[in-house]
């Protein structure tokens, strides 16, 4: 069938008609029409006029609730009162300086006390930035070269991660370490060459990984909930053997902690028991401005220091006004806001469920905490292979009519909650889902 004769389709288009003359125009100065790559798809994206709260607004006027929350940096959504009196009071005494800013410390402390193995940390301005640091400080402390990584984990767009995240073996293939494909156009032979991709939530898979290529590897790199490769949560067990299995060979731990540190006080990594040699951060600790950061044991985090080999560089890096933003919007994320979350996440997990059960779905519901995806797979969603499975189509116009209900996920699937949301929010996600999937139905999608 034709996409394009779809309901959801064309009611988007209907829809959206200032925001589709936009695309146009815009197009002529910028590639397709935005620089964000991720915010692109068919058949063209909606164009932000503003956002408030928990909702946006297109320039047609289109009202949505933002479940997507700018893949999930905005724990407390859009403008949130106690967040941008801190930006005011920090515009009035100026956005950057020549000269380090007092307050970065502020937020410094903050991070080192609520995230155990985090003794110091350093800010950049994105998490792209922060896992491009944490690598070279891997590198820089074992004398190593080549690092290690998950299928299907997204750690930014810097030449050595930007692999393994397609292209995958079938969930049923054996095989459980393999060099990665690039992910994009442009990279670097070593790109490919100089990492191995291992198969995640098999531990075996990092017996495998280290017994061969163990004397190799500056780092393991690892979200505790995969993002991008499906919002699937790692298992104690592959958390577990992982750290000792680097700790024995030498091997550097980086917890990527850049979407799940909102999934506890102590971030993924105190919940699930990791005890990481560096963390990388970004997102909800930059309070809706650019951010990122790395952080990690005084023993390691010593190669940053004035004599030290590795540079943590940029003229935003630790800018005041993200310092001022970020300190805000952690302070309010205790451990209460965050159990509130959670809760509000695994009663959208349970709605959704519901619907895919009650219509006897091809489709799933992953996710942990305040995170969930919908996957148009019956595949056990235990790594990113099952996620390659889904169904792009059914994912798209998933999508669209949800667009078209007033409700907005990421074109894949994936949620965030925000702190302004409560019940009636989420029922209105799963109301809004379940009669997305009655329309697909009736157009013979599923």
């Amino acid at each position: 069938m034709n996409v394009e004769h779809s309901t959801p389709w064309r009611t988007y288009l209907a829809q959206n008609p200032r925001s589709r003359a936009h695309a146009a125009r815009a197009g002529q100065y910028v590639p397709a029409g935005t620089s964000r790559s991720l915010l692109r798809h068919p058949p063209f994206p909606f164009y932000v006029d503003r956002a408030q709260g928990i909702r946006s607004v297109d320039l047609d006027g289109n009202e949505r609730l933002d479940f997507h929350n700018n893949y999930t940096a905005l724990a407390h959504g859009h403008g949130h009162p106690q967040v941008m009196a801190a930006v005011e009071r920090q515009l009035a005494r100026g956005t950057t300086y020549s000269a380090p800013g007092a307050q970065e410390f502020a937020l410094a402390e903050h991070l080192c006390a609520r995230i155990a193995s985090v003794e110091q940390v350093v800010f950049n301005n994105s998490g792209t930035e922060a896992v491009m640091v944490a690598l070279r400080i891997a590198r820089a402390v074992t004398g190593r070269n080549r690092i290690a990584k998950f299928e299907g984990g997204y750690h930014g767009s810097t030449d050595f991660v930007m692999v393994g995240g397609h292209g995958l073996p079938a969930p049923n293939d054996p095989v459980r370490v393999t060099t990665p494909h690039a992910d994009v156009g442009g990279l670097p032979a070593a790109a490919t060459e100089d990492v191995v991709l291992v198969r995640f939530n098999d531990p075996e898979a990092v017996r495998e990984a280290v017994a061969r290529f163990g004397p190799d590897l500056a780092a393991f790199i690892v979200e505790p909930i995969q993002g991008a490769g499906g919002v699937i949560p790692a298992t104690p067990e592959f958390l577990r053997v992982l750290r000792e299995e680097t700790r024995r060979a030498g091997i550097l731990l980086i917890c990527d902690e850049v979407v799940t540190l909102r999934h506890a006080v102590g971030g993924a990594q105190g919940y699930y028991g990791l005890d990481p040699d560096l963390t990388t951060m970004a997102k909800i600790i930059g309070g809706g401005f650019p951010v990122g950061a790395v952080g990690g044991r005084r023993a390691v985090m010593r190669c940053l220091e004035a004599d030290g080999p590795v540079a943590n560089l940029g003229t935003f890096s630790a800018n005041p006004m993200t310092m001022a933003a970020g300190l805000a919007a952690m302070e309010l994320l205790d451990e209460a806001a965050i159990a509130r979350l959670n809760a509000l996440g695994e009663r959208a997990r349970d709605g959704l469920r519901q619907v895919i059960a009650s219509h006897d779905l091809p489709a799933q519901v992953a996710g942990a905490g305040s995170l969930f995806q919908v996957h148009w797979t019956r595949a056990p969603l235990t790594d990113a292979r099952a996620v390659e499975t889904a169904d792009a189509t059914l994912n798209l116009l998933t999508f669209l009519g949800l667009c078209n209900r007033g409700v907005q996920l990421s074109m894949r699937g994936i949620g965030a909650l925000s702190t302004p949301m409560g019940e009636e929010d989420v029922d209105a996600l799963v109301a809004a889902f379940d009669d997305t999937i009655k329309e697909l139905r009736a157009d013979g999608w599923c």
